[in-house]
């Protein structure tokens, strides 16, 4: 069993190789066409009208005994958060590189994530047939600009033309890269011993280890060079691990409705056999579900399983309640992100006979399978808005809604989703039964400055045992869930909050009569106090508001610099370095992220459409032009001491 994903930049020839890699397996009689829309893992209606791979999907086909289920994913940019999800659950990646177009942006993005996963990456240079197409040069350029140790397979013919090939060989290069690694085969080739042997398993085992990465060229449309990347695949990729008879352990990275609306889960097992009829433990919640139904990817389809053992994917029916990142049985690490989150934001604007509920479940839907659009809903303004990567994006929501729900909505202009971070240090506390406090808690709370990238953390100033541990818990949940909206509206990260002072009311009750809630503390108190507290601390710190910044690369005529650069300035743009070469210029430089956009679209008109712009979040950067952007709140308010009192309790003091 090998789990493979295949991964490019937008328009390299993924979902043409995986239909190639299908064909070449026997699984399908005729190759599917991108153009066309008849392929078989962009099944979207909508990925069939715009060409574009959205949503990652599974197809198996099995080779020399081993069964692979392959995994294609999205190339935009915009949908990159797909991508995430899938890259846990891969044992392998085949990278495809296109031989026309070079390493592009995302392609650095995908390989620096690969490397620092550590998952055994083969490249394939695709469209040696088109004219224009490189391969020495796409070599040297990998090896520059994806800063990685590349093995070459072999030798590209006939570049250009329909009679391209690639002719498989490990070449002297192949063993410079190899002993650099590996003082067994450097013995042997000072020696002068070395066998091909030797060479093959030291080629097996760094790639294996992600040490290296050997590179494959051919043709998606004509079937060069395929084979020996099948047989790549097959000697290179490490197989699946794990033990059947283990404790049950997988991970979603998938959930999508079947016909009836029921939920159906991907799931990757790690560990153990998962069969129908389990009831398994899932989610942070640990919540049990039963397991109704199980279907396993088999030569091109789907088919029904009683079970499935650990190294296999399997389509999962019953756990109404899964969530894509959900461990399945024994707990796995913790879901971490290896792409940067969306940068921009836009609010739903509803067409005129769309009904309000009817937009919220379908958009709650969507979010259920693309977790990171992160729904917002603003009860004042009945107004969602969504989290997004781009101006894609945004299309294919506006498009799904309406071919799928029958919704037709516009959004706003897009803008930035940004930061705040403490300017300085606040503290503020309230004590229990002393005006004008209405809760019967103490807390005091003060917030602190930390590293940029640390996120939020949450100490202990006072003794856990000086009162329940549930009340601590709710603090500090309540901590969190509050820092989500700070002084300006945006989400206040990179700081550390220190519990100074807690103290309740014990529990206590009348005679011969049960618990008195009106006497006793009970976590209620300490989720409304602690809101107030803390945007107090907040406010005596101050925050300031930071936006994102993309960092970006544009190639173009060395001749066009002069209107280039005005344009950048206009944008908020600062260029850091300028190369020039064979009358091109090539531009590195950071840009707002609400700005980017723009640029693209006027590039081609500054650069007689030869300029090319790549653009990546970087960092996010303290505002400092115009008014500092605001973001309403959808929380009860609690920088309005008495607006939030009348919403929580409906009094305004003590």
């Amino acid at each position: 069993m090998l789990n493979l994903g295949i991964l490019a930049h937008v328009d390299a020839g993924k979902t043409s190789l995986t239909e190639r890699l299908l064909h070449s397996a026997g699984v399908i009689d005729e190759i599917g066409s991108v153009d066309a829309g008849n392929t078989r893992t962009d099944s979207l209606a909508l990925e069939r009208q715009r060409g574009i791979t959205i949503k990652s999907a599974v197809v198996s086909f099995p080779l020399d005994g081993v069964t692979v289920n392959l995994i294609d994913t999205p190339g935009h940019p915009d949908f990159i958060a797909e991508v995430e999800r899938v890259l846990g659950v891969l044992d392998g990646v085949v990278l495809v590189v296109s031989a026309v177009e070079g390493v592009q942006a995302q392609t650095r993005v995908l390989m620096r994530t690969l490397r620092r996963l550590g998952i055994p990456t083969l490249l394939f240079v695709n469209k040696i047939d088109r004219r224009g197409a490189r391969y020495e040069d796409v070599l040297r350029s990998a090896a520059e600009r994806l800063a990685v140790p590349t093995v070459p397979m072999g030798t590209a013919t006939g570049l250009g033309t329909p009679g391209a090939r690639f002719v498989p060989a490990l070449g002297p290069a192949a063993l410079d890269v190899l002993a650099d690694r590996d003082d067994a085969l450097l013995t042997a080739y000072v020696e002068g011993t070395v066998t091909d042997g030797l060479l093959r398993a030291a080629l097996v085992t760094q790639t294996r280890q992600a040490l290296v990465h050997p590179v494959y060229a051919g043709s998606a449309v004509t079937g060069a060079g395929t084979d020996a990347l099948l047989a790549g695949i097959r000697e290179l990729l490490p197989a699946a691990d794990g033990d059947p008879g283990g404790p049950v352990s997988g991970s979603v990275f998938k959930v999508e409705r079947g016909p009836a609306g029921e939920k159906i889960a991907y799931a990757r097992m790690f560990s153990g056999t998962l069969r129908v009829r389990d009831r398994i433990p899932f989610g942070e919640a640990r919540t049990e579900g039963k397991v109704t139904a199980i279907s396993v990817f088999d030569r091109g389809t789907d088919v029904a399983r009683d079970e499935v053992p650990a190294g296999r994917i399997a389509r999962l029916w019953g756990l109404s309640d899964i969530r894509i990142g959900d461990a399945v049985g024994a707990p796995r690490t913790v879901h971490e992100h290896f792409f940067a989150p969306p940068t921009l934001e836009s609010v739903v604007l509803p067409g005129p006979d769309v009904d309000g509920r009817a937009l919220h479940l379908a958009l709650t839907q969507l979010a259920e399978q693309d977790p990171l659009i992160a729904l917002r809903h603003d009860e004042t303004r009945q107004e969602i808005s969504v989290s997004l990567y781009g101006e894609v994006q945004k299309e294919v929501v506006q498009a799904t809604l309406a071919d799928d729900y029958g919704l037709e909505v516009g959004f706003r202009e897009t803008r930035p989703l940004c930061v705040e971070r403490p300017a300085g240090t606040g503290a503020a506390v309230e004590f229990n039964k002393k005006d004008p406090n209405p809760f019967l808690a103490t807390v005091g709370l003060r917030v602190d400055p930390a590293p940029v990238g640390t996120g939020v953390g949450f100490r202990l100033e006072v003794e856990l045992g000086s009162m329940p541990y549930a009340f601590f818990k709710a603090v500090e949940d309540t901590v969190r869930e509050t820092l989500g909206q700070g002084l300006y509206g945006w989400r206040v990260t990179d700081c550390t909050v220190t519990l100074t002072h807690c103290g309740y009311s014990p529990r206590q009750s009348h005679a011969h009569q049960g618990f008195d809630k009106s006497m006793s503390s009970t976590g209620a108190d300490f989720r409304g106090l602690t809101p107030l507290v803390l945007v107090e601390a907040l406010r005596r710190a101050g925050t300031r508001v930071h936006e994102p910044m993309h960092r970006f690369r544009i190639e173009a005529p060395a001749d066009t610099l002069g209107a280039l650069l005005p344009a950048l300035a206009a944008a908020g743009a600062v260029p850091r370095t300028t190369q020039t070469r064979r009358g091109l210029c090539v531009l590195h430089g950071t840009v707002p992220a609400a700005r980017v956009h723009g640029l693209e679209q006027r590039l081609p008109g500054l650069t007689r459409g030869e300029g090319e712009l790549e653009s990546a979040f970087d960092h996010y950067a303290p505002v400092t032009r115009g008014t500092v952007p605001r973001r309403s709140r959808t929380d009860h308010n609690p920088l309005n001491r008495r607006e939030y009192l009348l919403n929580v309790t409906r009094r305004v003091g003590g």
